[in-house]
């Protein structure tokens, strides 16, 4: 857990408030991040603010805009940012009681651990989590953070509670504009029952553990090799088998040969045509 609380303030619910912290429950210390250096001197490059007409601007002199028109600004100082202050700035108050399944995926963003901020806030802490606990309900309220007002949804999670940031309205792209431009398309129920059942194969528990970031590997591995003066040869790219039905590859995949199918001939022009259908065959589109 961070040593840092993200926010600070109150969790109320009705007439019943405590002291609260909200801590980030993600950290992302792992992260391969690289520098800008000079390509001959293997300097870091510094990034300079610079005025296009004046030259180089020292931080101080630097400002706040906002553009409401090109090349337009309104000049805003942090004092006057710091005074645009709602109740939310420093209360969680909780507002409605929804089931987990009203709240669409989309919407869920950061994940955060809320706890009692402090021994006298424990007491309260408790009634209103274990309230929460045998209602089944996720808890929605709003807070100010980073210079924005969030929607929160807030559930129990062992002697704590999971906070989740919810994204607005604003946010979330209609996914009909998107979805509706697949067009409708019934597949055979042979093909569905054969995917149905490799689904069934590959089904198990989620183990986050085996989920390593394999790309973010291979990079440390290049950095290891490349600080020990090895030369890196290029991978290629793996070659995978040209499928040519649909039907045939559902089959294969049935049978385990996943990625490792040996290369076809080249199929009559009745074949051909059949994948040139199979290809076009658009997804389903979900529910």
């Amino acid at each position: 857990m961070a040593t840092r609380p993200t926010w600070q303030g109150y969790l109320r619910l009705s007439l019943v408030s405590c002291p609260v912290a909200l801590y980030t429950a993600t950290q992302r210390t792992s992260d391969v991040s690289f520098n800008m250096l000079h390509k001959q001197t293997n300097n870091r490059i510094k990034m300079i603010p610079t005025d296009p007409e004046t030259g180089p601007v020292d931080r101080a002199d630097i400002v706040k805009g906002y553009e409401v028109e090109k090349g337009h600004y309104v000049v805003v100082t942090d004092e006057e940012i710091k005074n645009v202050r709602l109740e939310t700035t420093r209360t969680l108050d909780i507002e409605r009681f929804v089931d987990e399944d009203d709240i669409d995926r989309l919407y869920w963003n950061d994940p955060y651990f809320l706890t009692p901020d402090g021994d006298m806030a424990v007491e309260a802490f408790t009634v209103i989590r274990q309230a929460m606990e045998k209602a089944g309900k996720i808890a929605l309220g709003r807070l100010v953070m980073h210079q924005r007002e969030r929607l929160m949804a807030l559930e129990p999670r062992g002697k704590g509670i999971l906070a989740y940031s919810l994204r607005s309205n604003r946010e979330v792209k209609d996914a009909d504009e998107v979805f509706d431009r697949i067009p409708t398309h019934k597949p055979p129920a042979a093909m569905v029952e054969i995917a149905e059942k490799i689904i069934s194969q590959q089904a198990g528990p989620f183990d986050p553990s085996k989920f390593n970031d394999r790309y973010e590997d291979a990079l440390r591995a290049l950095i290891k090799e490349k600080e020990k003066g090895h030369g890196v040869k290029k991978v290629e790219e793996p070659k995978e088998a040209e499928v040519i039905d649909l039907m045939e590859a559902l089959k294969r995949s049935l049978g385990g040969e996943r990625r490792k199918a040996p290369a076809r001939k080249a199929a009559p022009a009745k074949a051909t045509a059949k994948a040139s259908t199979a290809r076009k065959a658009p997804a389903k589109k979900r529910a």
